[in-house]
């Protein structure tokens, strides 16, 4: 356990007017990060997560999913990794940061890690009296496959069975909020009507489809694809996504908003602009954008 100051002036993320407040920024405000807590275990491995507790904590718990490309890491070298520094923002803002290194593929297929990530959101409800969140006060957030993850809690989160003799299991698994950057949404049309997202090519492992007929990758690709989960019960979701995406395309985002908009009352956001390069950063122009544009905003918006 340390602690630190961040030391750069943030954006403040949206999702606190979704949880009723505007947040007070502390550019001095410390920070309490705690390694290694476990959270589960998957073939005789602990599965662990970082908590970053901000000093002006307000009770709001944000997981951030560190995953791209279906791949997670605490610190190995060229590998996503937590990186406290892209939680700045957030912290200041009084909320929780939850650092979750998840599974990864191939060993654990994209739909191995979405079942898993309904316990990463149930482990930290029943937790929250320890943490010192608010069980309704949970939100999601991720990159690229991280986002594809976000959605999915924010799609498919759900209580558990009441029957079920684990107490994690029965608790619910759904976000309140949840915002992520390019998340790939529909894999039965990837860049274009008909295209297929899961094979042949080189990420076809981490679906488990490098074995597939076609006509047998579509049932796969419909139920890995969060796009078609979405239901009248989707929480407030913001997505901020690059026109300039050569990776994932910027349709990903623009069908999952267009497809939300058909439930009444649904409340999502698409930002996007020149924004994404080969790294898969995003640039400082389009959280600029996404600030602006938040700011004044309805209680379901905040700025990044």
């Amino acid at each position: 356990m340390d602690t630190w100051r961040p030391c750069r002036t943030g954006q403040v993320l949206w999702m606190a007017c979704c949880f009723g407040f505007l947040p007070v920024l502390r550019a001095d405000n410390a920070v309490r990060r705690t390694e290694d807590i476990v959270y589960g275990r998957k073939d005789g491995l602990a599965l662990t997560l970082d908590l970053f507790q901000p000093e002006n904590a307000n009770g709001v718990g944000q997981m951030f999913l560190v995953n791209v490309g279906w791949l997670s890491s605490k610190e190995t070298p060229l590998m996503v990794t937590i990186r406290p520094g892209d939680y700045e923002p957030v912290l200041r803002a009084g909320f929780m940061v939850f650092a979750i290194v998840t599974n990864s593929q191939p060993r654990h297929v994209v739909a191995d890690q979405m079942t898993d990530v309904q316990w990463k959101a149930r482990f930290i409800r029943h937790n929250a009296g320890r943490f010192g969140i608010a069980p309704r006060r949970l939100g999601g957030m991720g990159s690229s496959s991280g986002g594809q993850l976000t959605l999915s809690l924010a799609t498919q989160g759900s209580p558990g069975p009441v029957e079920d003799r684990d107490p994690v299991e029965r608790v619910d698994s759904g976000v309140q909020v949840a915002a992520c950057f390019f998340p790939p949404t529909d894999l039965l049309n990837y860049g274009g009507v008909g295209v297929d997202g899961l094979g042949p090519g080189p990420l076809a492992p981490a679906f488990g489809a490098q074995e597939l007929a076609a006509a047998e990758r579509r049932p796969l690709g419909r139920r890995l694809s969060v796009l078609h989960h979405i239901s009248s019960h989707l929480p407030p979701s913001l997505i901020l996504h690059g026109d300039a995406d050569d990776v994932i395309p910027l349709e990903q985002s623009q069908r999952f908003v267009d497809r939300a908009r058909q439930e009444p009352k649904s409340e999502v956001r698409l930002i996007s602009g020149r924004a994404k390069d080969t790294a898969g950063e995003t640039s400082g122009n389009l959280r600029k954008t996404a600030m602006s544009s938040s700011v004044g905003s309805s209680n379901t918006s905040l700025a990044i």
